[in-house]
């Protein structure tokens, strides 16, 4: 793998459903500390419309904020920038336009997660922030679109589910305008307990030692329960059925006067107590210990171990090889050749190259994980399995990055949505090359062969006429190549071959 771009400061940006959060971090070694945090409630779940879009004043309160980080942000270099972007993100039908303002605003690409990789990301920032054991112990994240739930045994989570009800969603639903009363509460508690119970048998009590609540929810029914004589700073059954009642009783959120509770905490309280009640009651959970470490520091931690060379993906890559059956012998000599033509066509450029041969090598080497489905069309299948799987390190847009690659590598391209100025296309070119000389699976001798760029996009092959023309089934392969790429002209121009 290239060497990583090595940094002082790292910083995360955690842009959750309730809450945005901005976390730099300096480093020291394989070491985070923490600088400045920065916190500000957005309320973006509170902004999706029936339609599933997010409204007008959510996206302006998003951006506003991410401007104010943005500021915080400027002159850091891109590689030691992380934004990442989660539940409601993920459910908006209107994200995609969002995005692009928000990365204008920010200064930064902003990453959408899966749920099961926001977990890992969460598991990441809690872990680090716990005395180290060797014991399994229960992560729970009540965020304001989704609730995370994690079992792990030290900085590795082992299962990793993402709930579909959050803080915000489950106050709007059941609480409109901060009414509590019984019947609302109940419901609100059955609801959760619902949601929880296909994945109880995973996180059920006796599979873990110690359960840990992590980011604003937990926290604030800690510090609530703690400030009100009620526990030690633990959340407990019986402090959680102490603030049912006391919800209950208020009756109206706008009136609930409670030591430890924020202003901005208020309006989303009772949605987190009904489903840290339902998660209690479905896990068999007495009680939990609130964390300091959230998502943010979990996005800082996996930011440095990118930087370090200790980069998730590369493990996610290794084991999607095993899991899918690749040939490792084949897959290393694509890898070789594909390495080989790109440094050619870049001319070793590091500038240019280093980031992009990161991605050359991973499709590389996950080019025929379809074949384990079928071996017709197993570009396609292999695809389809790295648009939809879970792959911890790799974002939404990593993964269709990865997926379209491998789709590229062998077939037509004239029917491949992708834009003229799309970044991947020398990539595609290089792996397509390095496939059709590694068609016989055998470390057979290759002549001497250079592609280079001869301008506005062109590239040239030269190899030696006399080894052409006595492998006549590579000279029809290549031959065959050249009308593939003369069918996407002018998008891509012309791939000339020299002898």
């Amino acid at each position: 793998m290239p060497k990583t771009q090595e940094y002082s400061t790292l910083a995360a940006i955690d842009l959750g459903s309730n809450s945005f959060h901005l976390q730099v971090g300096r480093v020291d070694g394989e070491q985070l500390f923490y600088l400045d945090a920065h916190k500000e409630s957005v309320r973006l779940a509170g902004g999706l419309t029936a339609a599933k879009k997010l409204d007008a004043a959510s996206q302006n309160r998003a951006l506003a904020c991410l401007a104010r980080f943005g500021e915080r942000l400027k002159g850091m270099p891109p590689g030691a920038v992380r934004a990442v972007g989660t539940s409601a993100l993920r459910v908006a039908k209107n994200a995609p336009a969002f995005l692009e303002r928000a990365k204008t605003a920010l200064g930064f690409d902003i990453d959408i997660v899966a749920g099961r990789e926001e977990a890992r990301l969460i598991y990441l920032g809690v872990s680090h922030s716990l005395p180290m054991s060797s014991e399994p112990q229960l992560v729970v994240d009540i965020g304001g679109g989704s609730t995370e739930c994690i079992l792990g045994t030290g900085y590795e989570a082992h299962d990793r589910e993402s709930l579909r009800m959050g803080c915000v969603v489950f106050s709007n639903r059941f609480f409109a305008q901060g009414l509590v009363d019984k019947a609302a509460m109940k419901a609100a508690v059955t609801a959760a307990r619902v949601e929880v119970q296909p994945v109880a048998h995973v996180f059920r009590r006796g599979l873990w030692k110690q359960a840990v609540g992590s980011s604003g929810s937990a926290r604030a029914m800690g510090e609530i329960l703690f400030q009100c004589g009620q526990s030690d700073g633990q959340i407990t059954a019986e402090g959680l059925k102490w603030l049912r009642d006391r919800l209950v009783k208020a009756g109206d959120l706008n009136r609930l006067e409670l030591p430890g509770l924020k202003p901005d905490r208020r309006p989303v309280l009772a949605g987190g107590v009904a489903i840290m009640s339902g998660l209690f009651q479905e896990l068999g959970i007495e009680q939990m210990t609130a964390a300091q470490g959230a998502m943010r520091e979990g996005i800082l931690w996996d930011l440095l171990g990118r930087v370090h060379n200790h980069d998730i993906r590369d493990i996610t890559i290794t084991q999607f090889m095993r899991r899918y059956h690749v040939d490792t012998a084949q897959a290393q000599r694509v890898e070789r050749l594909a390495i080989r033509f790109f440094m050619q066509l870049t001319a070793g450029d590091a500038d240019d190259s280093g980031e992009r041969v990161r991605w050359l090598i991973w499709a590389a080497r996950l080019h025929e994980i379809g074949i384990n489905i079928a071996h017709s069309s197993f570009h396609k299948h292999g695809a389809y399995i790295l648009e939809n799987a879970d792959m911890p390190g790799f974002a939404r847009r990593d993964q269709s990055r990865l997926a379209k690659l491998v789709r590229a590598s062998r077939g037509g391209l004239d029917k491949l949505d992708y834009a003229a100025d799309d970044d991947l296309w020398p990539l595609i070119l290089c792996l397509r090359l390095a496939v059709l000389f590694s068609v016989s699976r055998a470390d057979s001798a290759l002549p001497e062969m250079t592609l280079k760029n001869t301008g506005n996009g062109a590239c040239q092959l030269t190899l030696p006429r006399a080894w052409l023309a006595a492998n006549t089934l590579t000279q029809a392969a290549l031959e065959g190549e050249l009308k593939v790429w003369q069918a996407v002209q002018p998008i891509v121009r012309l791939v000339e071959i020299k002898t």
